[in-house]
């Protein structure tokens, strides 16, 4: 993920320069990644100001749809197939069928009108971390760094 990277890049344009439509427009774009306001994202993909925006923005929408998608399999364990579509921000039920099919093999559909998500496998309780081993380590080499010093 490059995205810090290309916020930098971006910073260093003088703002005569960033006000230009063609550079303001992905200027505006990753700010709103950066403060994960997707829906804005997708909102503005619909205003590209050239035609040649238009491969980008559509992967972008792809990559911003494939997260609300991650956060949405941990915020629910089941969401109305119409409550989906709008928080994709999709045209219709059929191109969210559309996308399950396609991205999302572990999501299952009910009755035609519920998505239930599968539990992620393994490591998502804290009872999973190891932490008598990860403290011992750190005391290790704090006992190991004092000794340096």
């Amino acid at each position: 993920n490059q995205l810090s990277e290309f916020h930098a890049e971006l910073e260093k344009f003088p703002p005569s320069e960033a006000s230009h439509k063609y550079i303001a427009y992905p200027i505006m774009l990753e700010r709103q990644l950066m403060v994960g306001s997707y829906d804005e994202v997708l909102r503005a993909t619909s205003e590209i100001p050239d035609g040649s925006y238009s491969y980008f923005v559509t992967s972008l929408m792809q990559t911003v749809r494939d997260n609300i998608a991650d956060c949405l399999e941990v915020a629910y364990k089941t969401m109305s197939v119409e409550s989906a579509v709008k928080m994709m921000r999709l045209e219709s039920v059929k191109e969210l069928m559309e996308y399950v099919e396609e991205c999302r093999d572990d999501w299952i559909v009910e009755g035609g009108d519920m998505l239930c998500f599968q539990p992620a496998v393994g490591g998502s309780k804290a009872s999973d971390v190891p932490s008598m081993k990860l403290i011992s380590q750190s005391l290790s080499y704090a006992t190991e760094l004092e000794r340096i010093v």
